[in-house]
C-alpha cells in the first residue's frame, strides 16, 4: 500500500518511535543511558548505554532476548495506568531507575523484574512474587524495591525478597502513587531510598474515601466493567500519608497538618536523616516545605509560598545544593524563576518551564523568554557564574544533567526530526521516520495582546499569493498546561496534513496557556471559557484582516481533550465565527473531571458552583446550531465517556443534530494504530462535508 501521512503518524506513533527517550547521565559523565527502538516504526524499546569519550552505543537490554521472542504479557493493571498516565504508548523497556552512580538499572517486562549492569552491558531476570511495579535500585546497588499488589517490597541480588511495608486493605496501597498525583501533580513514584540505602521514605494511600466509577467496554457486554477510584471535583480525595522505614521494618511516620495540606506535591532525601517533603492546599493557594527529622517524624518549614490564584508546581523542585541551601521555582515580579535560599536568581523577563537536574553547586533547567514562548532553551545557573544559556537555535531544547556533562534534545522548524546530543560531544542516533509532509508554518504574534500563533498552508501557498480564498481551520489546544505554537517541525506535522487537504490552519496559544508569565496563565482563573474562546476569536479576526486568502465565511475548528472542550464550546456560543467543529474526548461538564486539575482554576463547586454552571457545555446544550462531531474513546479514564454521553443526550433532548464516534477500548491517548490513522481521516471527511473545502 502506498504509505500516507495518517498511516504513517499512526505506525510511528506520532512520530516517536526510534527516538532515543529517558536518558540518564552518570555523575562522572562517562555513561549516558537511554531507551531506543530499533526503528521508526518499532515499538518495542531497548536499553541502550553510550560512551561519551568514544561514542560507542551498546546494546543493555533487548526484550525480545530476554523474553526468549515473546511479546510482553498482559501488563500489570499498575504499569497499564502509569502508561496511561504518562500517555506512553510504546513497550519493551519504557521506564528505568539506577543507583546513584549509574552502574546498574532495574525495570520490568511484562511485570518481571529485571537488572542491567551498564558497565559490563549484560541484563537478567531476577525471579521475585510479582506482579513486579516500579523497581528501584537503592543508592548503593546492593538490593531493589518494587511495588507489588499495593505493597513495597524488597529484592536481593540474589533473588530472595521479603515485604517492607503493606496491609491486607484493598483501597490502601504502598509505594505507589495515587491517581492524583500522577495524573495532575507530575509525581509518578510512591517511594524514595536514602542516600546510604539503609532507609525508605515511602508514601500510604488510602483510597477508601475516593468515589467508584466504572469503566465499561459495551462491545464486549460480558466483561465486568472495570472499577477506578476517580476524585471528581467536590469530591473526597486518598487519604495520603509519608512513612519513613528502616530495612529492619523499624519506621516513623511524618507528621503535618494533612487537613490543612492534604497534597502530598514531591518527596526527596535532604541529607542522610532528613527527608525534605513538599506539601499543598486543597485550593493549592498555599504550599510548604518541610523538612523531616526520620527518627522523630518531627517537621520544620524550611520555605512556604502563596498565590492568591494558585501555586504552580515545578517538577525537580524542590532540592538542596551541597551547602544545605534550598532550591526552588516561585511566580515573582511576573514571571516563573528559579529560587536559590528564597532569592530569585533568574531574571523577570525569564520564565522556568521545568528544572533538570539540582547538582553538588549548579542548577540545569529549562526556560523562555516572556516575549516569545515559542522556543525553550536550557540553562545552567551556578554558585559561580550564575545563568548560562547553553542553547542558541531556535527551537525546543530539553535536556538531563549529571555533574558537568549535559545531554541536549533539539527541536526545530527546520530540522526533520529531533537531535540528541551530549553538549561538546558525540550525538545518539535516532531512528525515527522523517515525517511525510513538510510543514508550510508562518509564526505570528496576533492583535494588542500579541496572541503567538503559527499559520500553516498548503505547500507553495504564502499568505498574500493572490490565490483563491481557502477555508479555514482553527486546530487549538488552548488550555493550561500545554503549547500548540512551538519551533518544532514535528509539532507542525498533522496541521500541515489538514492544510495540504485544503485548509489555510491557524494554531494560536491564548489566554492561560504556558509561557507567557504568570498573569497571562491566570486570566483563565474562575473561568475556563470565556478568556480562552476570546482569544481564539480575536486570533482568526486579526489573521484574516492580515491575510489576503482566508475564508472568514468558512471557519472549522477540531481539538483533543481540552482542545476538544474548546472546538465544542466554539460553536455553540459562537456559530457566527465557527461553522463546524470536531470536539475529540471533551470535557464538557467539569464537575466530571477531577478535584487537582479543575479547583485549581474554578474552585470547589460544593463550596460555589457558579463557575461550574457558567463552563458546562451540558447546559448550553440548545444553542447549538452548527454541525459537531463529538468522539470519544469508551476506555478513557482520564476524561470518562460520560462528558460525551451526557453532552449528546442534552443535545437529543433539544433536538440539536449532532454526529457521535464511539471508539471502543480506546483511551483518551488513542495509542491504537488503525483508530489513530481512520481518525483523522474521519475528520477530514466530516470538515469536508460541512465546510466549502
Amino acid at each position: 500500500m502506498t504509505d500516507s501521512f495518517p498511516r504513517q503518524y499512526a505506525r510511528t506513533q506520532r512520530l516517536t518511535l526510534g527516538e532515543p527517550r529517558n536518558v540518564t547521565v552518570s555523575p562522572d559523565g562517562t555513561r549516558v543511558v537511554f531507551c531506543r527502538s530499533r526503528s521508526g516504526s518499532d515499538p518495542v524499546n531497548c536499553l541502550w548505554v553510550l560512551d561519551t569519550a568514544t561514542g560507542e552505543e551498546r546494546l543493555v537490554a533487548d526484550p525480545l532476548e530476554l523474553l526468549r521472542g515473546a511479546d510482553e504479557a498482559e501488563l500489570p493493571p499498575e504499569e497499564r495506568a502509569r502508561r496511561e498516565r504518562a500517555r506512553e504508548g510504546a513497550s519493551g523497556v519504557v521506564s528505568y531507575a539506577t543507583n546513584t552512580d549509574v552502574t546498574v538499572a532495574a525495570f520490568t517486562l511484562s511485570g518481571r523484574l529485571f537488572t542491567a549492569g551498564l558497565v559490563s552491558a549484560r541484563a537478567r531476570e531476577l525471579s521475585v512474587p510479582g506482579p513486579v511495579f516500579d523497581p528501584r535500585p537503592d543508592p548503593t546497588a546492593r538490593r531493589i524495591a518494587y511495588a507489588c499488589n499495593g505493597s513495597l517490597r524488597i529484592a536481593e541480588l540474589d533473588g530472595s525478597s521479603w515485604e517492607l511495608a503493606g496491609e491486607t486493605s484493598p483501597h490502601v496501597t504502598w509505594g505507589l502513587a495515587e491517581f492524583i498525583a500522577a495524573e495532575e501533580m507530575g509525581r509518578s513514584r510512591g517511594y524514595w531510598w536514602s542516600p546510604d540505602g539503609e532507609m525508605i521514605a515511602v508514601a500510604r494511600a488510602d483510597n477508601a474515601p475516593v468515589q467508584r466509577w466504572h469503566i465499561s467496554n459495551p462491545a464486549e457486554p460480558s466483561q465486568t466493567p472495570t472499577e477506578i477510584a476517580y476524585p471528581a471535583a467536590g469530591t473526597a480525595n486518598a487519604d495520603v500519608s509519608l512513612h519513613v522505614i528502616a530495612l529492619d521494618g523499624n519506621g516513623v511516620e511524618m507528621k503535618w497538618d494533612r487537613a490543612a495540606f492534604p497534597y502530598l506535591v514531591d518527596v526527596s532525601w535532604f541529607d542522610r536523616t532528613s527527608v525534605l517533603i513538599t506539601v499543598q492546599s486543597r485550593d493549592q493557594r498555599d504550599v510548604r516545605i518541610l523538612i523531616g527529622d526520620t527518627t522523630t517524624g518531627q517537621l520544620h518549614e524550611a520555605g512556604s509560598d502563596h498565590d492568591d490564584c494558585w501555586v504552580e508546581i515545578v517538577r525537580g523542585v524542590p532540592a538542596a545544593l551541597s551547602d544545605g541551601r534550598i532550591v526552588t521555582c516561585a511566580d515573582r515580579d511576573g514571571a516563573r524563576r528559579l529560587v536559590v535560599d528564597q532569592r530569585p536568581v533568574t531574571a523577570p523577563d525569564l520564565q522556568v518551564r521545568s528544572i533538570v537536574s539540582v547538582g553538588i553547586t549548579n542548577v540545569y533547567f529549562c526556560a523562555n523568554p516572556l516575549d516569545d514562548p515559542t522556543v525553550q532553551h536550557v540553562y545552567r545557573w551556578s554558585t559561580v557564574s550564575g545563568v548560562d544559556r547553553l542553547t542558541d537555535e531556535p527551537g525546543v531544547h530539553t535536556a538531563a544533567a549529571a555533574g558537568s556533562t549535559v545531554v541536549i534534545r533539539s527541536a526545530t522548524l527546520t530540522g526533520r526530526r529531533a537531535r540528541t546530543a551530549v553538549l561538546g560531544g558525540p550525538t545518539i542516533e535516532s531512528h525515527a521516520e522523517e515525517p511525510l509532509v513538510s510543514p508550510n508554518v508562518h509564526l505570528l504574534r496576533l492583535g494588542e495582546r500579541a496572541i503567538a500563533a503559527a499559520l500553516i498552508l498548503p505547500a507553495g501557498r504564502t499568505p498574500n499569493d493572490g490565490g483563491p480564498l481557502l477555508p479555514v481551520l482553527l486546530d487549538p489546544y488552548g488550555g493550561p498546561h500545554a503549547q500548540r505554537v512551538l519551533q518544532s517541525h514535528t509539532a507542525m506535522c498533522t496541521s500541515q496534513w489538514f492544510a495540504d487537504q485544503g485548509f489555510a490552519v491557524l494554531v494560536a496559544d491564548g489566554a492561560g496557556t504556558p509561557g507567557r508569565g504568570s498573569a497571562w496563565e491566570r486570566e483563565v482563573y474562575g473561568d475556563l471559557a470565556g478568556p480562552v474562546l476570546t482569544d481564539q476569536v480575536q486570533a482568526l479576526e486579526h489573521a484574516v484582516a492580515h491575510t489576503a486568502i482566508l475564508d472568514r465565511d468558512c471557519v472549522g475548528i477540531r481539538g483533543w481533550s481540552f482542545g476538544g472542550y474548546l472546538a465544542a464550546l466554539a460553536v455553540i456560543r459562537r456559530p457566527d465565527v465557527f461553522h463546524a467543529a470536531v470536539a475529540g474526548a471533551p470535557v464538557t461538564d467539569w464537575r466530571l473531571y477531577d478535584t487537582h486539575y479543575t479547583e485549581r482554576y474554578l474552585g470547589d463547586p460544593t463550596a460555589d458552583a457558579t463557575p461550574y454552571d457558567r463552563t458546562s457545555l451540558v447546559a448550553e446544550a440548545a444553542a447549538l446550531t452548527r454541525p459537531l462531531l463529538l468522539v470519544h474513546g469508551l476506555a478513557d479514564d482520564n476524561v470518562v465517556a460520560a462528558h460525551t454521553l451526557q453532552l449528546s443526550s442534552a443535545l437529543l433532548a433539544a433536538g440539536r443534530p449532532h454526529e457521535v464516534l464511539p471508539l471502543s477500548g480506546v483511551s483518551h491517548m488513542t495509542p491504537q494504530e488503525v483508530v489513530a490513522e481512520n481518525l483523522l481521516l474521519l475528520q477530514l471527511d466530516f470538515l469536508r462535508r460541512h465546510l466549502r473545502a
